[in-house]
């Protein structure tokens, strides 16, 4: 192929090239009809194929998926694999050679607009989801784009804003998010973000999209702007933006055109653009010689399908035993969600689904003896949230004639969409009093939420259950009613924290940004569990947490070492049982612990999982392997992961917060690095070096004053160098200049 692409580019005229970089429309890439290079078409995903129809705001029916919120609590990455290869396969039904997903920025705020398309607060748990969905969607011949890139956390002032992060962050946080994705998994392309980033816009950051991208993760592939990102196109090509999508209508053509012959723009630089493009269509093109773009299953099949993903991503957050619901008596069934479902977020992910499960309908069918009745107990349609006095009355009196009720509730359409943020956690006014109405008269009061993130739950010690739904695509009315009677285990765990009320987040008073077009990541790492834990802050729900109708024990906890260095590997066996009456689902979350640091670091981070399903009283070993990186802080002087000698605990369980087995391993570190001295080191740093101890010992004594410097106060251990004055003795410069160079060449 590399062969055919050199030919190619030689044979194009620079016109035909500087074309070539720019979309012929919205979807589709240019083509040169004269060489017989064809165009390939992409559409939005990520949770189902937005292809539009030609009509602007609609598109094609295709089978609208759990969201990415809600996929990632299935910590399932053969689940997700799966809805990969059935993404791909409704990509070829349609001619759509590459979806624009998935979506891999990091949920830094509840109140990001877009976080339903995101998946996690912790970047392993991100890049593990993004590679399991990259895998299922190219293993049948269909492309992705991971997107945004980077630090793309926020939808206020998105297209503009300047997001301004420190090294260790943007490395061990939002970049980690990418990094496993494009390593293991190798998308076919990268979508750049909007934002600038550290003061310079991602389609124009060659740190980013050549540096670390391509130079440092190898990446091959083909780098695309977000529709409308691109600022300067003939930076953007330097930088290493390959694709600028949609058309510029000839702008941008012409601007590369012109940079291209006043020398701005290197022949090798343009050629190199021009050649991922073309790699990428010939991709295309062979693929489609394996797999036809035809139809090769039925909607509903893949409806099938996307109700056993979404019965897998609801989480069951609280249960006083009330649930599994009996499918006899009278149930109240409440809430206008339970008839209109919100099943999706807005934007570009908008799915026209080919069919919807509608809660109250699934209900009846899942138990034909139960009597189901009804109540609205709020309007949709009044977007200002007011309670209904009238509508929670009947509520109230459906709920008292019952043997339990099920409130649907959540957050609306206008209240979270991409384009713009929350501006609170809140649920509307007559979501929450319905809640509190319908839970007073009924103790049996379950609470089904449908919304794309975090929200406050003021009503949480008055229900005896909460099925946290998300949104789960069309088949998230059956999935919950799955859940609801016990037909399915509930198994999904929360991939982000729900705080208690907004304050408690850690980007509190950096977010959207204390000015227009501007943010600092003033809590740096400490992102999601990591501030909560090292703040003490005890959330909602923590991270990773999530309920069965059975019960777990964790077992044991073994390693195949107990010390190990920069080239080892360590494999950790975790043991965990169903003590249970029921077969049930579990995730084995693994952190590793850096038990006392130099360098500030979280109390502990999600270094590895794996679902297990176990029959009543059955009992499994899961293994996994842990090596450097896991270990590792970024260390920026050294620019790269390292890892301090010392003693690390490797904890097991069932959520961040319940952790019960833990080992003891002790880490040998391979990292040097030289103490730079200068007139401001403080003496407890010389300390710290027993050979710089000496020098400055014999050095001190020289000029009559002899001491053992590891035995002063600690106060003289915070005095700089330059104070030695202060003894009272008379050191010249010209021997203080000495001793500062002895020191730095030792």
């Amino acid at each position: 192929m590399e062969k055919d692409i050199k030919k190619l580019i030689s044979q194009m005229t620079l016109e035909e090239k500087a074309a070539m970089l720019s979309g012929s429309d919205s979807w589709h890439t240019a083509a040169v009809d004269r060489l017989g290079i064809p165009s390939v078409m992409m559409a939005d995903g990520p949770h189902g194929l937005r292809r539009e129809t030609g009509v602007r705001g609609e598109s094609y029916p295709a089978t609208c998926f759990p969201t990415g919120s809600a996929l990632a609590c299935s910590w399932d990455r053969a689940l997700i694999t799966r809805l990969g290869s059935a993404l791909a396969d409704e990509c070829r039904s349609q001619g759509i050679s590459i979806i624009l997903g998935p979506a891999v920025n990091i949920k830094r705020s509840p109140l990001c607009g877009r976080n339903f398309e995101y998946y996690s607060e912790d970047p392993y748990l991100s890049s593990q989801t993004a590679s399991a969905y990259i895998k299922g969607v190219q293993s049948k011949g269909v492309g992705t784009s991971l997107k945004h890139f980077a630090a793309n956390n926020k939808e206020t002032d998105r297209m503009t804003t300047d997001t301004v992060v420190d090294e260790r962050t943007l490395r061990e946080i939002y970049l980690a998010s990418f990094e496993t994705a494009v390593i293991e998994a190798k998308p076919w392309t990268v979508m750049c973000a909007y934002n600038k980033l550290n003061g310079e816009f991602c389609s124009e950051n060659r740190y980013l999209l050549t540096d670390i991208l391509r130079k440092e993760w190898g990446f091959e592939g083909m780098v695309v702007s977000d529709w409308g990102a691109v600022n300067e196109r003939d930076d953007g090509v330097l930088a290493g933006l390959d694709l600028e999508m949609p058309t510029s209508f000839g702008v941008n053509t012409q601007k590369i055109i012109d940079a291209v012959k006043s020398g701005k723009i290197p022949a090798e630089a343009l050629d190199r653009a021009v050649g991922h493009v073309l790699s990428l269509v010939l991709k295309c093109i062979e693929a489609k010689k394996s797999f036809p773009h035809t139809k090769t299953f039925t909607d509903s099949e893949h409806h099938a399908l996307a109700r056993e993903i979404a019965s897998q991503c609801m989480v069951l957050l609280k249960n006083d035993g009330t649930l599994p619901l009996k499918k006899t008596g009278r149930l109240a069934v409440i809430g206008q969600f339970a008839k209109k479902p919100r099943y999706q977020g807005g934007g570009s992910s908008h799915i026209h689904p080919t069919m919807l499960d509608i809660p109250l309908d699934e209900i009846k069918k899942s138990a034909p003896g139960l009597t189901v009745l009804y109540s609205d107990g709020y309007d949709l349609s009044d977007e200002t949230g007011a309670p209904d006095p009238a509508l929670i009355d009947e509520a109230v009196k459906t709920a008292e004639s019952a043997d339990a009720a099920v409130i649907f509730a959540g957050l609306p359409d206008s209240f979270e969409s991409e384009g713009y943020d929350r501006r609170h956690m809140k649920m509307p006014d007559s979501h929450n009093a319905l809640i509190e109405a319908v839970s007073k008269v009924q103790k049996n009061t379950v609470v089904v939420l449908f919304n794309g993130s975090p929200v406050e739950m003021p009503w949480i010690g008055s229900v005896s259950a909460v099925l946290e739904g998300y949104l789960c695509g069309q088949a998230s009315g059956g999935a919950a009613a799955d859940i609801l009677f016990g037909d399915v285990n509930p198994s999904g765990k929360l991939a982000e924290t729900f705080p208690k009320k907004l304050s408690d987040n850690p980007s509190y008073l950096n977010f959207p940004g204390e000015k227009p077009n501007y943010v600092e990541y003033r809590e740096g790492i400490f992102v999601g569990y990591r501030y909560y834990e090292k703040k003490q802050i005890a959330p909602l729900f923590p991270f990773g947490h999530g309920l069965s109708y059975t019960t777990f024990e964790y077992r044991g906890i073994k390693t195949d070492k107990t010390e190990i260095g920069d080239g080892d590997t360590l494999t950790v066996q975790v043991t965990v049982a169903n003590t249970g009456k029921r077969a049930g689902k579990e995730t084995v979350q693994l952190y590793v612990r850096d038990v006392e640091s130099s360098i500030m670091r979280p109390f502990k981070e999600l270094r590895g999982f794996e679902k297990v399903e176990l029959e009543p009283g059955e009992e499994k070993t899961v293994s996994f392997t842990l090596s450097k990186r896991d270990f590792a802080y970024y260390d920026t002087e050294l620019n790269s992961f390292e890892v301090e000698s010392g003693t690390f605990e490797i904890l097991a369980g069932g959520s961040s917060a319940d952790t019960p087995l833990c080992q003891t391993v002790v880490y040998h570190s391979g990292a040097v690095r030289k103490p730079k001295y200068n007139k401001l080191t403080q003496i407890g740093e010389i300390a710290k070096n027993p050979a710089a101890t000496a020098l400055l010992q014999e050095f001190l004594a020289k000029f009559g004053l002899n001491i053992d410097i590891k035995a002063l106060s600690q106060w003289i251990y915070e005095m700089p160098l330059r104070n030695i004055y202060l003894t009272g003795i008379n050191i010249p410069q010209e021997e203080f200049d000495n001793l500062i160079e002895k020191l730095n060449n030792l």
